[in-house]
């Protein structure tokens, strides 16, 4: 099966599970942008730069994200730790 090797974190790659690997690693990089996002949000929000309609309509945002990304996660049969590859000296992606 093509996931992340529980005891490297590693992507293994099967032939024939083409589609499997090749989800991992767009929702694995969507996952990182998500999380990028949300920290940026949050900044802002500390920062008082935003209106209550802006922080309203944001939040909204992040939690429809997030709940496509367990869907997608759940139709491909991955985890949060499948998403949460190594990336050799620079640690985990997540």
């Amino acid at each position: 099966m093509q996931q992340a090797n529980q005891t490297s974190g590693r992507i293994n790659f099967d032939p024939d599970k083409a589609e499997q690997g090749l989800a991992q690693l767009v929702l694995t990089v969507v996952e990182l942008l998500r999380q990028i996002v949300e920290r940026h949000a949050m900044r802002r929000v500390e920062g008082g730069t935003l209106t209550d309609d802006q922080v309203e309509n944001l939040g909204v945002a992040l939690m429809n994200l997030e709940e496509k990304m367990e869907e997608l996660k759940d139709v491909f049969g991955l985890d949060a730790e499948d998403l949460n590859i190594d990336l050799g000296p620079l640690g985990s992606l997540l």
